[in-house]
């Protein structure tokens, strides 16, 4: 290809998001002994977080929050507390040992602690909140920091359609709420204007973006089911696999292998490629959402006095909060000109002359 690696795919990475001009009132501070912190000691500013059922070492959402977390303490100076959730019946209790700990700030990690983070931001009026992957949710206290995947999706979604050499591909999810559907919906546009632009037939299995329905494994834990369906795409001749679960793609990951590895991966969220090397030979792309990042600068406006509860941030293609990972070494395997297709549909996205629309996309931030 005529450009390295590096500038090519440079466009497509998420990279720095400038973002959060936020501004609102912090909780007083917490007597807590300070847990990290370099240069600055904000040691009595108690940042907190509850993962969703897949915990922390999820190498996906909930582990890419808590790496903002850590940023965080790393480089301001705060105390951190956390609590994982094995089962949406740990939410409530998680986040009021959260509250009772006296934390400044308490980040839920997910769209299923919704129920449970809009009661206890009501309830706290003092204790600032921001969740990951909801925008429906109402309180002065509270900050919405969600991500429109449909749009990087569109584009893993194009380059998979491009890439695969039996013609299917396939998606399936953890459970079917809009920030794992928004995934699937974009990924399944990306295949459809792929075969538009080039007059092709890909298929795509286990999700129909008009009807709204597919294959679900049901939750975030079950490993086994993730690997039963993955098997039924790989015997349906599906070669590249798009699973929306947390650590899910484990279970998806040992039933390509047990095939032979005639199929390929996608990353969710962060880059799985990094996170999980033993994989990395059938990792194709990832799609990612810069959660690290967006929760670190949350704690950073409320150590500062600006955190804006009320209102509700998007990560976009435009803004850098969304975008793929490289594609490493499938790179030089990919189809002549996809590099420069996905970036002129980057930009058209990002112009509007290409809309990518999914009935779970979040609300613009203002």
């Amino acid at each position: 290809m005529g450009m390295s690696r590096k500038k090519a795919v440079g466009a497509l990475s998420v990279a720095s998001i400038s973002m959060l001009a936020l501004a609102a009132c912090g909780a007083p501070p917490a007597d807590t002994e300070a847990t990290g912190g370099a240069g600055s000691d904000n040691s009595d500013f108690l940042a907190c977080m509850v993962s969703d059922e897949g915990g922390f070492d999820d190498r996906s959402f909930n582990q890419l929050a808590h790496e903002g977390l850590e940023m965080a303490v790393d480089q301001l100076g705060i105390s951190s507390a956390e609590a994982q959730s094995s089962s949406p019946d740990d939410f409530q209790p998680n986040l009021s040992a959260m509250v009772d700990q006296g934390c400044n700030l308490i980040i839920p990690v997910g769209f299923n602690l919704a129920d449970a983070t809009q009661a206890a931001a009501d309830a706290n009026p003092d204790t600032d909140f921001a969740i990951v992957d909801v925008d429906y949710l109402s309180a002065d206290n509270l900050l919405q920091l969600n991500y429109d995947t449909a749009q990087a999706a569109f584009l893993a979604g194009y380059a998979a359609a491009g890439q695969s050499e039996s013609g299917k591909v396939a998606t399936f999810g953890g459970a079917q709420i809009p920030s794992v559907t928004i995934f699937m919906d974009g990924f399944a546009d990306g295949v459809a204007y792929y075969n538009e632009e080039k007059g092709t037939d890909v298929e795509v299995l286990g999700w129909d973006v008009e009807g709204q329905n597919g294959e679900f494994v049901g939750n975030f834990s079950d490993q086994t089911k993730a690997n039963q369906i993955t098997e039924g795409f790989l015997a349906q001749g599906a070669d590249i696999i798009l699973p929306v679960g947390g650590p899910l793609y484990q279970g998806a990951a040992e039933a390509i292998r047990a095939d032979g590895d005639n199929a390929l991966l996608l990353g969710v969220d962060s880059d799985l490629r990094e996170k999980e090397p033993d994989y990395a030979d059938i990792i194709f792309v990832s799609i990612e959402k810069g959660l690290d990042v967006t929760v670190y600068e949350a704690i950073e406006s409320a150590v500062e006095g600006n955190f804006a509860g009320g209102t509700t941030y998007t990560g976009t293609l435009e803004n850098e909060g969304v975008g793929l990972s490289d594609f490493g070494d499938f790179e030089s395997e990919l189809p002549d000109g996809m590099l420069d297709e996905l970036d002129t549909i980057r930009q058209g996205i990002i112009d509007g002359t290409i809309e990518v629309e999914s009935p779970s996309s979040p609300a613009v931030s203002e």
